[in-house]
């Protein structure tokens, strides 16, 4: 059975202009195939109208330079995360709020624009559905929730991405 966590966060200041919210990259053992379900990102700074582009990215080395942010569990019963907080996006880590996005090559997975009245909300519903995102052990790909340009306001973001890890 998969085991589901989040990488998460909120009232934070964005570190950069163009920035990774958060970034997750699979640990390298056989059994660490991580799926991507959801992914969301809000601000609650002002009310000004304003569009926002958001990309879902895979990224290779050389990964972004994060704030160290472990996954919680969903479920209760489930072991801690095989993932645990890291800054330099290697495999088995994950982090927030990137202060430097590397020189590793960005792969879009999906983009689009939001406002940021309303926040951001991706899933390949229904759950479960075979348009999730998978990272296996071994591709040397960590996945990434980014703003390719800065945000109209920095302050008070919210964000995250779920996944399940399977094996």
């Amino acid at each position: 059975m998969a085991r589901e966590y989040t990488l998460s966060s909120a009232g934070i200041t964005l570190a950069n202009q163009a920035v990774t919210l958060a970034f997750l990259n699979p640990a390298a053992g056989p059994s660490s195939t991580i799926e991507i379900y959801h992914c969301w990102a809000s601000q609650s700074a002002n009310a000004t109208s304003a569009q926002q582009r958001v990309q879902l990215v895979t990224q290779v080395t050389a990964f972004p330079t994060l704030t160290s942010a472990t996954p919680a569990k969903l479920n209760l019963g489930d072991p801690v995360s095989a993932i645990t907080g890291g800054t330099a996006g290697a495999a088995g880590t994950s982090g927030i709020n990137a202060s430097a996005e590397g020189a590793g090559t960005k792969t879009i997975r999906w983009e689009e624009a939001f406002n940021v009245l309303n926040g951001f909300l991706w899933g390949p519903w229904p759950v479960g559905h075979s348009n999730v995102i998978r990272l296996r052990a071994g591709e040397a790909s960590g996945f990434g929730l980014h703003f390719p340009v800065a945000a109209a306001t920095l302050t008070n973001w919210a964000f995250g991405i779920a996944f399940r890890e399977i094996g």
